[in-house]
């Protein structure tokens, strides 16, 4: 089991920047590709970006591609989600989930899945 814990959301305006986090418990952190999805209200969940077992690999949906970086830190066993330039179509809540391999961008592949976060972005 892992238990994930997502942090960092909030209100910002247009062209501003977030970091989001996700802090993980239970079970070797490094075993997990990591990625973030979110789902705006109305609209199925969708891939944002995923981050290799190492972090050497990375791969990111192209509506974000270039503002938004993935990251993580397997000594704090946390994956981060470093966002710029927000558009207001990037308002959703933001989910951090867990996967044994990495590359898939379908929800169904993921096993863990934190509480989401809201980030919000006014024009």
């Amino acid at each position: 089991q892992v238990q994930l814990v997502e942090s960092g959301g909030g209100l910002v305006q247009a062209g501003g920047a977030l970091r989001l986090s996700c802090a993980a418990s239970g079970r070797t952190f490094s075993s997990y590709a990591m990625a973030w999805f979110r789902q705006a209200p109305g609209k199925e969940r969708e891939f944002v970006a995923v981050i290799n077992r190492s972090g050497g690999s990375t791969d990111y949906a192209n509506s974000v591609k270039g503002r938004f970086t993935i990251s993580r830190d397997n000594a704090k066993n946390t994956v981060y989600l470093q966002m710029n330039s927000l558009k207001p179509e990037d308002t959703a809540v933001y989910y951090c989930a867990a996967a044994t391999y990495y590359g898939s961008r379908y929800p169904e592949s993921y096993a863990y899945w934190g509480q989401g976060t809201q980030v919000t972005v006014s024009s």
